[in-house]
C-alpha cells in the first residue's frame, strides 16, 4: 500500500475540530467529489488516495466524529451506512469480495474527524491487515 506512513502521520497529528472537515465540504459540494451514491441519509464517493483498484468511503451526512462518537440513537444510520457499502460494492462489481474498514482514533489511523467507511476491494486482500 503506498502512503502508508504518511497516513499514521497525518493521523498522529489529526484531532476533532468544530471546524467543517473535507468531508463537511464534500457534503455541501464546495469540494468535488467523484460521487457513486448519495441519498439524505448519506453519501458514497471514490478515494482520491486509493488502496485498492476500487476504493470508496461511505460518509454520513450527521456528523459525527469517530465511531467512539455514536450513540444509541445512531443505530439505524450506522446499518443503512453499512447496507449503502454493500450496495455500491455490488455496484463496483466486487463479486470476489471486498474490505470494509472503519479508523477510530489515532492508533487506527483516522487522519479525518468525520466518521467514514472505506470500502475496499479489485485485489486480493491481506491478513493481518496491518
Amino acid at each position: 500500500m503506498s502512503g502508508g506512513h504518511d497516513e499514521v502521520a497525518a493521523a498522529q497529528k489529526a484531532k476533532p475540530t468544530p471546524e467543517p472537515t473535507i468531508f463537511t465540504k464534500i457534503l455541501d459540494k464546495s469540494i468535488k467529489a467523484d460521487i457513486i451514491y448519495e441519498d439524505e441519509k448519506c453519501l458514497a464517493f471514490r478515494d482520491i488516495n486509493p488502496q485498492a483498484p476500487v476504493h470508496f468511503l461511505v460518509i454520513p451526512r450527521k456528523v459525527i466524529p469517530m465511531l467512539d462518537d455514536a450513540e444509541g440513537q445512531d443505530d439505524q444510520l450506522l446499518g443503512h451506512l453499512l447496507l449503502v457499502a454493500k450496495d455500491c460494492a455490488k455496484k463496483e462489481k466486487l463479486s470476489e469480495g471486498y474490505r470494509v474498514v472503519i479508523n477510530n482514533g489515532p492508533q487506527g489511523c483516522q487522519s479525518v474527524y468525520h466518521l467514514h467507511i472505506h470500502v475496499l476491494g479489485g485485489r486480493q486482500m491481506n491478513w493481518p491487515p496491518g
